[in-house]
């Protein structure tokens, strides 16, 4: 038994011993003996299932669920205090403390009611964790609402799906965490009960330590519509240590990798099962895992560097060189979320994505075939944005992504276009500490006439993040000839009178910008005269 057993199954015998302190006050009452009586019916019947109720937590060679008898503890203790407080009211007294003590029918008729549904509570409690009737922990998932949870009949489902998932048999685990994620993906508030009650460790453990392929399949899918709400779920990891939470979740999540990297992670009889499976099955686990991952690294620096801290990325990335469709796009679309995370955490930058990393060179391989060979926008576009979010991690010699990026400006898809706009302002924006070299770059690769062209066939926001990275390279690079035979400078004048223009930032960019392209241009044309002669 844990500590927390212990713990519990303490909290439970004081509850037993309050009952018993309450059934001899019953038998000490001279006045309201039927009503007393009564009472002290209700306070036999709970105090028996409370017994049993300790003799499980003890006895169980496992962790115990304790979300629901916690909650049901409170209300317990409280009732029995205040059918304490009223039965000692009835023991025989001296005539000033009788005249004093005011009390009637109608308070028994509350404490009665209070103590019928603690009874309710606690049967509701053994009836999920003894459902097979014999001492043990049956697993059955129960659908029936506890008095504690009249107002809210989700509450009792949850804790009954997570107490089958952490308790139960294989085929009950299953069963529960397919309904847990049926439940997850109906709305937000069903997914924060799931997480506040403690329903993602049992996921977790489901993932990592299941011998059966469907088990993974169902804890992933669960997790990976729990963790669209990633605030939540990482509260639920970090705030209780005790919990034990972030183990697992560091491990699953490697195996997950493996998983869905196919090495496999685990020997003997488990890797033999695992062998014969049918592959239809393994492929969808490697979906569902992949999912999962994709969702746990969303907007989430934490969790992003830990996947890169065990090998993530090399196998993501030889799953989207090897794999295709909805597998591909799953780890696709985590890496991307890496990236993002890199962009905005510049340690998780320096880690990870070191120049000489050989995950991070094979992450950048993958995006710059998909951006140059695959022709699929719903590829492209992720890749895309993920070498824009690496771009203050090249350094001014590495070109090889500069020109695929340009080209795109090109594409006959609008939205690919925007995307290779918005990531080569990234290059270019004055925190990127080589925004001069990377500048000149794109101009050679040829981009001023590709942007003039997208700025004249989009629509109106789009051109704005059009204009701005013409600004960028108009300020870094404006003695530029580029810019000059392609009258940028007449561009931007005119897109400083646009009514649209009405962003502060971007108006003060395009003023720099033809400042700087003024400035040159006057010394340009002085210095022809000069040559020239009168």
């Amino acid at each position: 038994m844990g500590e927390e057993e212990s713990r519990i199954g303490d909290e439970l015998s004081i509850l037993v011993l309050t009952a018993e302190r309450l059934r001899v006050a019953v038998d000490e009452a001279e006045s309201f003996k039927t009503e007393c009586g009564e009472v002290g019916k209700q306070v036999d019947r709970l105090a028996q299932m409370l017994r049993t109720l300790v003799r499980f937590v003890s006895s169980s060679s496992q962790q115990v669920y304790d979300r629901p008898i916690r909650r049901v503890i409170v209300d317990v203790k409280k009732n029995l205090e205040r059918g304490f407080a009223l039965v000692r009211k009835c023991r025989r007294h001296n005539i000033i403390r009788r005249v004093c003590t005011i009390i009637n029918a109608a308070d028994f008729r509350k404490v009665i009611n209070l103590l019928e549904s603690s009874n309710g509570d606690v049967k509701w409690i053994l009836s999920v964790f003894d459902s097979d009737g014999d001492g043990s922990f049956g697993g059955g998932i129960v659908i029936s609402l506890p008095p504690i949870a009249t107002n809210d009949p989700i509450l009792p489902w949850v804790w009954s799906l997570v107490a089958s998932i952490q308790m139960g048999k294989l085929v009950d685990k299953i069963d529960a965490a397919n309904q847990l994620g049926s439940l997850a993906g109906d709305n937000d508030r069903n997914k924060k009960i799931i997480v506040d009650e403690g329903g993602v460790s049992p996921l977790l453990r489901l993932l990592k330590e299941s011998s059966s392929a469907e088990g993974q399949i169902a804890a992933a899918t669960a997790l990976g519509l729990l963790a669209c709400d990633e605030d939540k779920m990482n509260k639920e990891v970090e705030k209780d240590p005790s919990s034990k939470l972030y183990r697992p979740l560091k491990s699953s999540k490697s195996n997950v990798y493996r998983d869905i990297g196919g090495s496999g992670s685990r020997t003997g009889n488990f890797k033999k099962e695992r062998d014969n499976e049918n592959p239809e099955v393994k492929h969808e686990l490697k979906v569902n895992c992949a999912e999962a991952l994709w969702m746990l690294a969303r907007g989430n620096v934490a969790n992003s560097r830990r996947i890169t801290e065990t090998k993530g990325l090399l196998s993501l990335a030889k799953i989207v060189e090897k794999e295709v469709g909805e597998l591909q796009y799953n780890c696709l679309m985590t890496l991307m979320e890496i990236t993002a995370a890199a962009e905005s955490s510049a340690d998780l930058r320096r880690a990870a994505f070191k120049t000489n990393s050989p995950a991070a060179k094979a992450v950048i391989d993958q995006m710059l075939w998909i951006i140059k060979d695959v022709d699929s926008p719903i590829l492209k576009i992720p890749a895309i944005q993920s070498i824009g979010s690496l771009a203050r991690t090249f350094p001014a010699r590495e070109t090889r992504m500069i020109k695929p990026l340009v080209e795109k400006l090109g594409s006959s898809n609008q939205e690919v276009a925007i995307t290779a706009v918005i990531s080569l302002q990234k290059f270019v924006c004055p925190e990127n500490f080589l925004c001069a070299e990377h500048s000149k770059n794109i101009i050679e690769y040829g981009a001023i006439p590709l942007l003039m062209k997208l700025i004249r066939n989009v629509e109106q926001q789009m051109q704005l993040q059009c204009l701005a990275l013409l600004c960028y390279l108009s300020v870094n690079a404006s003695n530029h000839q580029q810019l000059e035979q392609a009258k940028v400078l007449t561009v931007l004048e005119g897109a400083e009178r646009l009514a649209g223009l009405q962003n502060m930032e971007l108006r003060e960019l395009v003023s720099k910008a033809i400042y700087q392209l003024s400035l040159y241009n006057a010394g340009s044309h002085s210095q022809m005269l000069s040559y020239v002669g009168p």
